[in-house]
């Protein structure tokens, strides 16, 4: 398909915006980014096009279903629903915008999608993958996270500075906090899919982050058989794209060069 700056794509009987910055799949390798639990296209603000400088890829972001102005969701969210992602969507959005090479960069839920469809999938398209913040099993301090998530959606101002990204807010948090505060969520656990990662990794994490520990890391760097590296960034908390974006854009930028250079 001939791919614009901004528009919709069907995938699996979902309209999700999407949007193209710079070369397209066709004539340059390109980082797919995947969103964190609450986010959209419009969330990650001037990042991926910095991004898209700095390596000279192409960027395609795209809002999964329930948020931005993609097709809303049934609430509640299936429990499995990163593999869902994984397993129904990712592959035939990859597909559909005749992704070529180039790397999955996945932030939050984001991070969990690309993980478990690289360790489900043996896509030769993908080089690597970029894991920022990622979740591979459910820790207690996210869950306390996701709680004063919950409050301040219901009794603060979150619902309203939510509002503004996505058309249905109410599906876009409740999906999300819903499913993760499900008592059976506790189960949820993507750990053994590392093992079948077979392209580099690299790991973002802020050192402050307040839904994730650095035990997440471990996993990795005890599963994988792959390379990981990881950027632990001071100062920063969940998003590091926002908490300190010169030092997560180099690190990703960097990382991004070396491994299309290598492959």
């Amino acid at each position: 398909m001939t791919l614009q700056d901004s528009r919709f794509i069907e995938i699996d009987g979902a309209r999700l915006e999407y949007r193209m910055i710079g070369a397209r799949p066709d004539a340059a390798p390109t980082i797919v980014m995947l969103h964190e639990g609450l986010g959209s296209v419009s969330t990650w603000g001037e990042f991926p096009a910095r991004l898209g400088e700095k390596t000279g890829c192409g960027v395609f972001l795209y809002s999964r279903a329930g948020y931005g102005k993609s097709s809303t969701i049934t609430l509640p969210r299936p429990l499995d629903y990163m593999q869902r992602e994984a397993a129904d969507v990712l592959p035939r959005l990859l597909d559909a915008i005749e992704f070529k090479r180039g790397i999955l960069l996945g932030h939050s839920d984001g991070a969990s999608i690309a993980a478990q469809y690289a360790g489900t999938h043996q896509d030769h398209r993908v080089r690597g993958l970029v894991l920022m913040a990622p979740h591979f099993f459910v820790e207690d301090e996210g869950i306390a996270a996701i709680e004063d998530a919950r409050r301040a959606y219901e009794t603060g101002d979150l619902r309203a500075r939510l509002s503004r990204w996505h058309a249905d807010v109410d599906s876009a948090f409740k999906g999300w906090n819903g499913a993760w505060l499900d008592p059976d969520f506790r189960k949820w656990n993507i750990t053994e899919r590392l093992a079948y990662i077979r392209v580099p990794i690299l790991i973002v994490q802020g050192e402050d982050d307040q839904y994730g520990t650095v035990k997440q890391i471990e996993v990795a760097r005890e599963e994988c058989y792959c390379p990981v590296e990881v950027a632990m960034l001071p100062g920063a908390r969940h998003s590091p794209q926002r908490d300190a974006p010169a030092a997560t854009l180099k690190a990703i930028s960097e990382f991004v060069v070396r491994v299309l250079a290598a492959a």
